[in-house]
Order: structure tokens, then C-alpha cells, then sequence
């Protein structure tokens, strides 16, 4: 129940009990006046006709009156308190900056105003600092793992290097390309969030990328002997930029076979639905139970611990995805039937 509701049936209720109490007490003073007259009897049902001739004609109007003007002034006295739920529930980590209107009048709603609005300044600024340590630490990470990649490749180039030692130069530079991709990752998603990755927007055939996409997913599930199909394939051109776009397409095929089973397969289908370019990819695998769903396009989830051990990755693809699917005016859906099938689907603006 709203506030407006329950201060409006307080107020009616504090009518009624007043104008009970004001017939009562009128009551009894007529029936007094009567007795010391001495009038006919009975003097009640004479004091309580009076009373009614008093009170009704006077009473029900005023409250009626009362009522009408109690939720005019509750509204009045609560559409501050509205106006600024409303700006509250706008606020999100990508506009702290913007201040929210104040009155000026210095009254309560004024001050809790100003206090919201120091608030959002003091989030702004921690957010702030965590983007620049996380692009400063990403940045600085990637001199060092050049540098390591590069003298591990000159071990490997020697001739007189022994077996076991090749096998485990070779198992070290498969963990630097791991650590690359997740400092090149990281790096991407925190200059997004700062607004300083700039798309190059022009029209693009996304059923050729997706036609790229299904030949190099077909590739990358044959370790696993996975069957990748196109279903469907509408000629479309949206406007976007392609190189993220294909990026967008190949993070959600490897998600796709990753999270497969062996013999298991890949459905991907592009079709044109309502003014939009619909994609959807479809696996088969374990899956992810209900209460993990939530938050699969969080930055570095990668669902239970199992999937963790067994699978490849760092658990920025879906993000990197879902920022990509933004930025070009889309969405991206996760639906996940548990050792049934997933189906990631996105939605972009058919130009």
C-alpha cells in the first residue's frame, strides 16, 4: 500500500472518530438541557433527532470535504518524494555523473536530495578509480608477458632443448596466451565502461559473418565431434561495426562448443523478426541450473566448479558479448535448460 493510501485512510479515520466523538458530546448535551426543561419523555429519541438534524446535515459533507482535500494535500505533500524515486530508480554505474533536481527550498526532500547526490559523486569516483587500476594493471601485464613469450619461444627454437623440456615450454606458453587473453579481455571491457572504444559504424551483411562463423565453429568443435548446422540464414544488413561483430559471433560459438558434450551438437539460425536481426545459438550440454542464469554475463563467472576444471577460458567472452550486443543498440538473452540445451539469442536493429 502506498504512503498517499495510508495516510489518506488515517486522516479518514481521524474524521470519523472526531465527528463520533463531536455527536456524542452534542448529544449528551441536548439530552441535559432537555431533562433540566423537562420536556416529554422519552429524551433520548428527542436528543438523538436533534442531534441527527445537527450533525448529519453539517458533518458527512465536512468530512466528505475533509477526505477530498487530505489526499489533494497528501499528493501535493508526496509528488517531491515520486519525482525523486523516479530519478533514483534512473540512476546506473554509466550516468552517476548527472545530478538529480533539487528544489532549493531546503526542506527535508531538498537535504536527502543533496545527500543523494554526494552519494552518487563519492560511487562515481570509486568507480572511477577501479576502471583506471584495472586499465593501468592490464597495461602494465602485458610488457611482461611478451616479454616471458618471447623467451620461451627462443628456448623453444633451440635445437638441443630435450623432450620434457619442449613439452614443458610448450605447457607454459599455453598458460601466457591464456593470461593474454584475459588481460586483452579485462582491457577491452574497462575502456568500454570508460567510453573510449569507438565503433566504426557502416552497413554490414551479418549473414556472411554468420556464414564465417558456423565454417570456423565447424573447425572448433571437430575435437570434440560436434555437429554445427545453420538452420536459417535471412539476408540481412545492419549497421554496426564488423570486427566486433564477428567478435560478438565467434565469443558465442567457442561458448557454444566449449559447453558441449562430446557428439553433442551446435545449432545456430539468423532470421528477420519485427524490425530486428534474430540470432540465436543453440547447444546441447549440461547447462546451467536456474539460480546461475542471473549471471552468466557477469565478469569472470564461469558456473560451477566443475565446468571450471574442465573448460578452457576466463569468463569474459559473454560479457565482452553482451557489451558488444549494447553498443549497437541490441540485447543478448541466456535461457538454459539443465542437460538439455542452451540458447543464447540476440537481438540487433535491422537497418
Amino acid at each position: 500500500m502506498k504512503i498517499r493510501t495510508r495516510l489518506t485512510l488515517w486522516y479518514a479515520t481521524i474524521l470519523i472518530v472526531s465527528l463520533a466523538i463531536i455527536g456524542v458530546g452534542t448529544y449528551n448535551e441536548i439530552a441535559e438541557q432537555m431533562e433540566h426543561r423537562h420536556l416529554r419523555h422519552p429524551i433520548w429519541e428527542e436528543a438523538f433527532d436533534e442531534t441527527s438534524e445537527m450533525i448529519f446535515p453539517i458533518g458527512l459533507p465536512a468530512i466528505v470535504l475533509g477526505l477530498l482535500g487530505g489526499w489533494w494535500i497528501t499528493r501535493r505533500a508526496l509528488a517531491p518524494v515520486t519525482a525523486l524515486t523516479d530519478a533514483v530508480e534512473k540512476i546506473h554505474d554509466g550516468n552517476l555523473r548527472e545530478q538529480l533536481p533539487r528544489t532549493g527550498n531546503g526542506d527535508e526532500l531538498d537535504r536527502l536530495t543533496e545527500v543523494f547526490n554526494a552519494m552518487t559523486a563519492r560511487l562515481d569516483g570509486s568507480f572511477q578509480r577501479i576502471r583506471e587500476f584495472s586499465l593501468h594493471a592490464s597495461h602494465e601485464l602485458k610488457t611482461p608477458l611478451t616479454v616471458i613469450r618471447g623467451e620461451l619461444e627462443t628456448v623453444l627454437r633451440e635445437e638441443s632443448i630435450a623432450p620434457a623440456q619442449k613439452e614443458w615450454v610448450l605447457s607454459q606458453l599455453d598458460e601466457i596466451e591464456r593470461l593474454t587473453k584475459i588481460v586483452d579481455g579485462l582491457t577491452l571491457l574497462t575502456k568500454a565502461d570508460a567510453g573510449q572504444v569507438n565503433l566504426k559504424f557502416e552497413p554490414v551483411r551479418l549473414d556472411d559473418l554468420v556464414r564465417e562463423n558456423v565454417a570456423d565453429a565447424k573447425i572448433l568443435a571437430q575435437p570434440q565431434n560436434i555437429r554445427v548446422s545453420l538452420d536459417a540464414c535471412d539476408e540481412l544488413t545492419i549497421s554496426g561495426d564488423r570486427h566486433r561483430l564477428r567478435q560478438l559471433l565467434l565469443n558465442l560459438a567457442d561458448n557454444a562448443i566449449k559447453y558441449n558434450c562430446p557428439n553433442g551438437s551446435v545449432a545456430i539460425s539468423l532470421k528477420r523478426n519485427n524490425g530486428f536481426a534474430e540470432l540465436k545459438i543453440e547447444n546441447t550440454g549440461a547447462g546451467l541450473p536456474p539460480q546461475l542464469q542471473t549471471r552468466v554475463f557477469d565478469r569472470f563467472f564461469r558456473g560451477d566448479s566443475s565446468h571450471s576444471n574442465a573448460v578452457d577460458g576466463c569468463g569474459l567472452g559473454l560479457s565482452i558479448a553482451q557489451w558488444i550486443a549494447r553498443a549497437h543498440h541490441g540485447n543478448i538473452e541466456f535461457a538454459s535448460e539443465p542437460d538439455r540445451r542452451t540458447v543464447v539469442t540476440v537481438r540487433l536493429p535491422n537497418s
